[in-house]
């Protein structure tokens, strides 16, 4: 799997909080169940173009 996610920017974003190392993976298979959802709504409405109301 691709990482889809940039480690140090959710990090920055979580400044006050650490970070489990695992947690990255785990966020970055959330993030490509989302995009397969979105990918599967916009092919069953006949479009190529995901869009926001896909998510």
């Amino acid at each position: 799997m691709s990482d889809l996610i940039v480690k140090s920017a959710v990090k920055e974003y979580l400044e006050d909080e650490n970070v489990a190392s695992d947690f990255y993976d785990a966020l970055d298979g959330r993030v490509a169940e989302l995009l397969d959802d979105a990918s599967r709504r916009a092919e069953e409405n006949d479009r190529k173009t995901v869009q926001p109301r896909d998510l």
